[in-house]
């Protein structure tokens, strides 16, 4: 099928790429000069592992281009609205106006039957609007408006394309589900679940299912704050609750905090839309407000492992993506933990495998060329975002870099006893605090 994809930002190229892999002939749209350039020149613009090679591999075959124009639109079976949804300014709502914009330059170009899809997180009744405002351009216009969620995950969002949950389609023809079944029509063959249901629905199911997730981060959160008070594991309860197949193990690992693209806006738009309806939501309303104030909490947190005094010393970070196999910033822990440091008087050194570009255009930081190179002549050492090659340490190294042997780790990348036998003195999320070991110990094992 002919496909028009408009926007090629994260979920817009992944989507292209991936619908183009299924054979389909994709054009992606991009406005943005210097994207375009980057795009039709070959160079990914977003870090997204395998997505380089996809989007490579389709071009090559002539089924996936990039264009500034919508002109692609006259021929097309479907096009997908895919432009960015941000938090509105001052309100919290979803601010709409690239996708109103993107539903006045379809309705343009439109010169045969057309499903319309929008595939941007936007808040329940958009689509309706999205319908409106084409049809008041082009009363002529053959056309449906559908909406399909995306339901990606940065840092593995092409699996998720290619072997997804579900899809999730809402429209209100016929017609327009037969285009829709056709077009995810490769899934078939792995049995993968298409649910059809109004467009309302469709617009509801992406921001419940986030707020869901977001909500299963912040309780465990909640009860690695108890289980510190307690003497119980935070990992051991998670595991237990998990098992449970009417809970799920997913989305229940302790840390500073959500971050990313969708949780922190899409909450807050779902907050928002509840609002305007007279609905309560009170618990959506306690996952807002303890997420944003855990992200500093954590940041004390680190104050008070060096004795509560910050100024002068220098702190080492590890991580400054909101998760691992991104260059993703938004919404970050690090935007708020690193200027709070900051201000206490520390000095913070950081390296991140992916996002330090981004993170020095948003904040004042000192990034280093590698892991080792921020923690030489650190105070100590803070695990922030658990990227892989985090996770195996040279412990040695690292005891010998640090002023002092202390770890406070975010993430629980780490065993206590682990660290107890190197002598660092660890603090951890919802586990107890570890004492260091004699120093006979520390100091045979490093010799090791």
């Amino acid at each position: 099928m002919r496909i028009v994809m408009i926007g090629a930002g994260y979920v817009g190229l992944v989507s292209g790429s991936c619908l183009s892999e299924f054979g389909h002939e994709v054009t992606c749209v991009e406005k943005d000069p210097a994207r375009l350039r980057a795009l039709q020149a070959g160079m990914v613009p977003i870090f997204e592992p395998g997505l380089d090679e996809v989007i490579a591999a389709n071009v090559r075959a002539g089924r996936l281009s990039f264009d500034s124009e919508l002109s692609a639109v006259a021929r097309a079976d479907a096009v997908f609205i895919a432009v960015g949804t941000p938090a509105r300014r001052g309100d919290g709502h979803a601010d709409l106006s690239y996708v109103f914009t993107a539903a006045e330059e379809i309705a343009r170009h439109l010169d045969s039957y057309t499903v319309v899809v929008t595939k941007s997180t936007v808040p329940v009744g958009t689509g309706r609007r999205v319908q409106e405002i084409i049809r008041s351009a082009r009363p002529d216009a053959d056309f449906d408006v559908a909406s399909n969620p995306e339901f990606l995950r940065e840092g593995s969002a092409i699996e998720d394309f290619r072997r997804p949950d579900r899809v999730v389609v809402g429209c209100v023809s016929e017609r327009a589900r037969e285009v829709m079944r056709e077009i995810y029509r490769p899934l078939f063959i792995n049995e993968t679940p298409m649910l059809f249901s109004g467009r309302e629905s469709a617009e509801l199911i992406k921001y419940a299912s986030n707020a869901f997730l977001a909500t299963k981060i912040t309780f465990i959160n909640e009860m690695a704050d108890l289980c510190e008070q307690v003497g119980a594991d935070v990992q051991d309860v998670a595991r237990g609750v998990g098992l449970d197949k009417r809970i799920g193990s997913k989305f229940l690992h302790a840390g500073p905090g959500f971050g990313g693209s969708c949780f922190p806006k899409d909450t807050l738009a779902l907050l928002k839309t509840s609002q305007d309806h007279g609905v309560g939501s009170r618990i959506v309303e306690s996952v807002v407000a303890v997420n944003d104030s855990r992200k500093l909490a954590m940041a004390d947190r680190i104050a008070a492992a060096f004795g509560g005094n910050l100024t002068g010393r220098t702190v080492a970070i590890l991580g400054l993506t909101f998760k691992p196999n991104t260059d993703d910033m938004r919404d970050a822990p690090s935007l708020a933990i690193v200027p709070a440091l900051k201000a206490m008087g520390a000095n913070v050194r950081a390296y991140d495998p992916e996002g330090m570009e981004q993170a020095r255009s948003l904040m004042d930081v000192d990034t280093c060329a590698d892991a080792y190179e921020a923690m030489e002549g650190a105070d100590g050492l803070v695990l922030l975002t658990e990227w892989n090659e985090f996770r195996a340490l040279n412990l040695v190294r690292v005891a010998s870099l640090l002023k002092e042997k202390l770890i406070v780790d975010l993430r629980n990348i780490y065993a206590p006893e682990q660290m107890r036998s190197y002598g660092f003195r660890y603090i951890s999320i919802g586990r107890a605090q570890v004492i260091p070991a004699p120093a006979a110990v520390a100091d045979s094992v490093a010799a090791e």
